[in-house]
């Protein structure tokens, strides 16, 4: 099995699982090794008292493509530390995109950068994720 091909199993075999992101409506729009590309549309319940999206769903949305890049070596990894900017509003209608990208995977630890945008490719946010892989794979097969 290639890199990548790992890695689309990987996200399959999460996204069957992934029951937030799947409520949110988000999808996988890319999938390769330390990469991950996903949309979610911004509804009206994700909105707050500014007519804005609620940075909790961006977030989200950040966190969901930070998991799947950093899950696409079929070692279980999870979050130890993220941080996000908010740079511009997104607002109801507005179809967010977050792509993750590996910055570095040493050991049992690696960092992701994530940039949110908008339909029209305006940065929305930059988020950075910390990663740490436990015991464990997504698939029965030796981890890579």
């Amino acid at each position: 099995m290639t890199p990548n091909e790992l890695a689309k199993a990987c996200a399959e075999a999460m996204w069957t699982d992934d029951h937030a992101s799947q409520h949110l409506g988000m999808k996988i729009e890319h999938i390769a090794a330390g990469e991950a590309t996903i949309s979610m549309t911004v509804t009206k319940v994700m909105t707050n008292g500014h007519a804005t999206c609620h940075g909790g769903y961006m977030f989200t949305l950040a966190d969901s493509a930070f998991a799947f890049s950093c899950n696409t070596y079929n070692q279980r990894t999870v979050a130890q530390h993220v941080s996000i900017t908010y740079i511009a509003p997104a607002f109801e209608g507005d179809r967010l995109t977050a792509t993750a990208r590996e910055v570095s995977r040493k050991g049992r630890g690696g960092i992701y950068d994530v940039r949110v945008t908008n339909q029209n490719g305006e940065t929305i946010a930059e988020f950075r994720g910390h990663s740490r892989t436990v015991k464990g794979t997504l698939l029965d097969i030796p981890a890579a």
